[in-house]
């Protein structure tokens, strides 16, 4: 019973932890969302708020794709085994 409730404590514990890490990501995500758009606008004349987001938008996508792609790979590849060869003497 002590063993269950140590191991529903160590969940429980690991949940909130991924929760506020979570948290801190999506707010990192929201801070660089404002960063990159008053880039892209700076660079863009005044009243093409529509093309800033566009390119906003199509920007933010090819980063996401080439990320996914790339942690996809990374995650995929598993690790090179070394075989050993035992010989007797």
């Amino acid at each position: 019973m002590k063993k269950q409730a140590n191991e529903v404590k160590g969940q429980v514990l690991q949940t909130i932890a991924t929760l506020i890490t979570t948290a801190f990501g999506l707010i990192a995500a929201l801070a660089w969302n404002e960063a990159i758009k008053a880039i892209i606008l700076q660079f863009l004349p005044k009243g093409s708020d529509l093309w800033g987001l566009l390119i906003y938008a199509v920007v933010i996508t090819i980063i996401a794709v080439v990320a996914t792609i790339i942690i996809g790979r990374a995650i995929s590849q598993p690790e090179e085994v070394q075989l050993v060869k035992i010989v007797d003497e």
